[in-house]
Formats: structure tokens, sequence, C-alpha cells
């Protein structure tokens, strides 16, 4: 018996013993456990800070383009969001680049804005919302190239077809686009020779107003000559030139043409007096409005008009053969590419957006010529910089005039005359390279939805070609308003310009002969020393 009570007590002593141990150890456990939160909320915290990043990145840029919304690659890819932007920069193209491709009516959402523009040019582009990336330039860089070394002098750039992208020589630089077109530049005898395809322009220095620089450029093609302004704009160490207008209409006319009509004017393609192969080609990827509410619809269909029949032209140099095999298509209600442009249209929504750059351009020409023409002759200080037209953040739809060749991912595409862009980024590269999206296109150029890189001289040169568009499209309209349903305007008189054009350079035309033989000549020998590979690399 009295072992067993020694036993009994001996197990009641271990008990106590290991009640002693594992109650504060218990407590101790608990202890950490409750104050682990203390030092958690950095990760819980986490996801707030990474949905917020996502939102700040995903929402100014993409407001007004509900289709993005569905484009995870912006808010996933959290890095775009962080201040150092040096590393990710290609990599925020390549993002750029996949959305794009999945925007489907994406140039809606760049319309969309200027919906809501009401009557000034500040709300048509938000810099927000399209961030001007330093990197953009770098999917300029084309696959497949090679550079040579000319004999005697001078550089070639020969593409993995072996056709010529570009020559450096004497002076002169050819450049070839994907789809043949020849642009020839050079700088001679205080001149700026520029030729494209049969014609081009020869540049000089013409006059100095509020220490703004006037250049003075004769036009030759197909026989016809004429003579334009353009101002001088230095930014970044380049120097741009922008359309400069030789008159303007009196206020009350711009205010018409950019204010609805109260009516809408039936305008059909028999009053437009349109018709031949050019119409019939592009019936598919085109259609004018059945109605017009206001004139600057009648001014973009104008505007639209005049870059397809241009476009046409260009296809008549480069290929008369396969052109008149168009046209006796187009005879018979052109079956040749209907089908495939059916699925290759003008959307109306960038339809819509050229519409507003219209608009606005009216308004900009009214608010110039209520002010004296050319008040805007002139920057704040003579001496400062000004940024082109092309890069201003409001300007961001641009209309193709000619041939572009657009670098993707590494690979060539082209733009023909006609063809819309929209402007992502707002600073150009080494290469002077903005990166843009291809908003829309027709069969056979760069695919819609793309973001590629463009030069910034090809965009200034399309919105020069814009202003000078209009210009001529509102002297129609002036011709033309009281007629035909049209309501009558205001006063369509003139004013002339501060900086009026000067007579035509009588040397114009054989400065750019010479220039196109020259041009033949060096593209002919690069051919015979890059023959089977040949040249220096």
């Amino acid at each position: 018996m009295n072992r067993i009570l020694r036993s009994g007590t001996m197990q009641q002593n271990w008990i106590a013993l290991l009640v002693c141990l594992v109650v504060p150890a218990l407590a101790w456990g608990q202890h950490k456990t409750e104050s682990a939160p203390k030092s958690a909320p950095s990760h819980a915290s986490a996801p707030k800070a990474q949905s917020h990043g996502s939102a700040s990145h995903s929402t100014p840029s993409h407001s007004t383009t509900p289709s993005h919304s569905t484009t995870q690659t912006h808010s996933t890819t959290q890095t775009h969001s962080q201040p150092s932007h040096s590393a990710p920069s290609h990599a925020t193209t390549q993002s750029h680049e996949n959305s794009t491709a999945g925007r489907g009516n994406t140039p809606a959402g760049h319309a969309n804005p200027g919906a809501g523009r009401g009557t000034t040019n500040a709300g048509r582009g938000n810099p927000g919302a399209r961030p001007g990336n330093p990197g953009a330039g770098r999917s300029a860089h084309v696959a497949g190239t090679r550079s040579v070394s000319l004999k005697g002098g001078g550089t070639a750039s020969i593409r993995s077809n072996g056709s010529i992208r570009s020559i450096n020589r004497g002076g002169m630089h050819i450049t070839r686009g994907v789809n043949g077109s020849r642009t020839v530049v050079s700088n001679r005898g205080g001149a700026r020779i520029v030729t494209t395809g049969h014609g081009g322009y020869v540049q000089r220095a013409y006059v100095t107003r509020g220490g703004r620089s006037f250049y003075s450029r004769t036009y030759v093609s197909g026989g016809v000559v004429r003579v334009g302004v353009y101002r001088g704009y230095a930014w970044g160490g380049r120097t741009y030139f922008g359309y400069y207008p030789g008159f303007y209409f009196h206020p009350g006319f711009y205010g018409w043409g950019w204010h609805p009509w109260g009516v809408g004017v039936y305008w059909g393609v028999g009053a437009w007096g349109w018709g031949g192969p050019w119409y019939g080609f592009y019936g598919g990827w085109w259609n004018p409005y059945p109605v017009y509410a206001a004139p600057y619809y009648w001014l973009t269909d104008y505007l639209i008009s005049q870059q397809l029949q241009a476009a046409y032209a260009a296809r008549a140099e480069a290929n008369a053969d396969a052109v008149a095999a168009d046209a006796q298509a187009s005879a018979g209600g052109y079956s040749g590419d209907t089908q495939a442009s059916a699925n290759v249209t003008l959307t109306p929504e960038v339809k819509d957006a050229i519409a507003q750059e219209v608009k606005a351009q009216l308004e900009a020409q009214q608010n110039q010529a209520q002010s004296g023409a050319g008040a805007n002759a002139a920057p704040a200080s003579a001496s400062a910089d000004q940024v082109p037209p092309a890069l201003d953040p409001a300007q961001r739809t641009f209309v193709v005039d000619t041939a572009v060749t657009a670098v993707a991912n590494g690979q060539e595409c082209g733009l023909t005359s006609g063809d819309v862009v929209t402007r992502l980024t707002d600073t150009p590269d080494a290469d002077n390279n903005v990166n843009d999206s291809v908003a829309a296109t027709k069969k056979g150029d760069c695919a819609s939805g793309l973001t590629v890189a463009i030069k910034v001289d090809d965009l200034q040169e399309m919105y020069n070609h814009f202003q000078e568009t209009v210009a001529n499209g509102m002297t129609e309209l002036a011709k033309k308003q009281g007629t035909g349903g049209m309501p009558a305007a205001p006063d369509t008189g003139t004013t002339p310009s501060d900086v009026p054009p000067p007579p035509p350079d009588p040397d114009a035309a054989k400065a750019l002969q010479d220039q196109q033989q020259q041009a033949d000549q060096a593209e002919q020998q690069v051919k015979q020393e890059t023959a089977a590979g040949g040249g220096a690399q």
C-alpha cells in the first residue's frame, strides 16, 4: 500500500512539474503570435499599394478608352508606375504594342476627348494620357539590315532582301520605303532640296519676323508650280518647318466653319464630282458622310478625298500596269479588293477624330484672324525654343500625306496617303522617332492597332499638309456656300498674311530634276557595289 501511495504521489509531482513548464511556454507562444501582426502591415498593405499603382497608371492613360480596361499588360506590369523608367522603357513600348493589338476601335477612345472639346484647343489632348517615353525609339531598329561603306565615301543601309533602305553620299540622303517610294534630301547652295516621286520642293531662307525665321518653298509636281511659306521651329537641337498661311479669311467665316449648320446638308457623290478609278478603288475603305451637320464634317471628307487621290496617284507612279488593271476593274464596280477591304475600313470613330482636328484647326485660325494675321508668328522670347506642332501635346491625330515607312518590333511596314495614326509619346528618341498607334490603314499597309516608330519630321509634314488642305477646303467652301442646299456663310473676305508668299523659285524645276538624276546614279552604284553581298561592312 505504501508503495502504491508513493507511486501516486510521484505521478502527481510529475504532473505538477509538467504544468509548470508547459503553461509559461504556451503563454510565451501566444504572446509571440499576438505580437506578429505588428510587423505585418507592410505585407498586408502591399496589395493596396499595388492596386493603387495600377489604377494610377491605367486610369489617366485610358479613361477615354473603355476597351483598354481589359488589357492587363499595363496594370500587371507594376514597374511602369515606379519613378524610374530608364530600365523598363523598352518593356513599356512592348506593353503598348501588345495592348494595341486588341484595341479594336481604340481610336474611338482617342476621338472621344474631341467630342468634349467644346471650343478650346487645350482640351484636345491629355499629355498624361499618353506618356512621353524617352525609350520609344528603341523599337525603331530594323532587324536584318546591314550597313556598308561605299567606294569614294558614303554609307548605305541594305535590307535583308538586298533592297536599298538608305544611302548617304556627298551631302545627299536617299530613303527607300518598303513600298518602293523614294525621298531624296540635300542642302546645296543655301537651299534645301527635297524630291518625292516625280516631284518635290526647293526651300530657301526668306524673311525674319519677330526673331522667327521664315522660309519659302517652291513645289513642282506634274508641271504644276506653287509657293508656300514655312516657319522655323528650333527644338531639341533640330529645326522643323511648319506651314504658315499666306492669307486669312475674316473671323466670321471660320466661326461659320466650325459651328453646326442647324440643318442637315445632303451632298452626294454627284455634288462632289467624284468618280473614276480612285473612288472605286477606295470605296470599300472610306465612304463620305450621307448628311453634313456642320461645315467641318464637309471639310473632313474633302481632306480624306484629297489624300486618297494622292495615294492613288502614287500607286500610278510606282506601278502603272497594276493601276491600269485596277481602273479596268473599277469600271465594272471594282471587285478586286472590295472583299478584302471590307474588313479594313476607316471607322466612324477614327473619322470623327479627324473631324474634331479640323474643327479645332478652324477655331485656332479664327482666333488668329481676330488677333490679327500673324499674331502668333514669334515666341515669347525670340531666342527661345518652341515645340513644333508635331509634338504639341494637344495634337494627337495625324493623317498621312505621303508614303512613310514605320518600324514596329524591328520590322518595317508602310503607310500611305490617307492612313491615320495617333501619336502616343511626346519625347523623341536619339533617332528623332516617337511612338504612334496606327488608327486606320488601307489594305497592305501597317496593321491597324499596331504601335510603330515614326520620324517627327514625317509627322510635321503630315500636319503641314493637313493645315494646307483645310485652307484649300475653306476656299472651296467659300465658293460653294449658299448653293446646293448649303447655308450661306457670312463675309468670306480675306486678309493677307504678314508674311506673304514670294514669287516661285525659277530654278526649282531644274534643281529637282538634277537631284533625281544624281539619286538614280547613286542607287545604281550602290547596287553594283553591294551585289552578291559586296561592300565593306
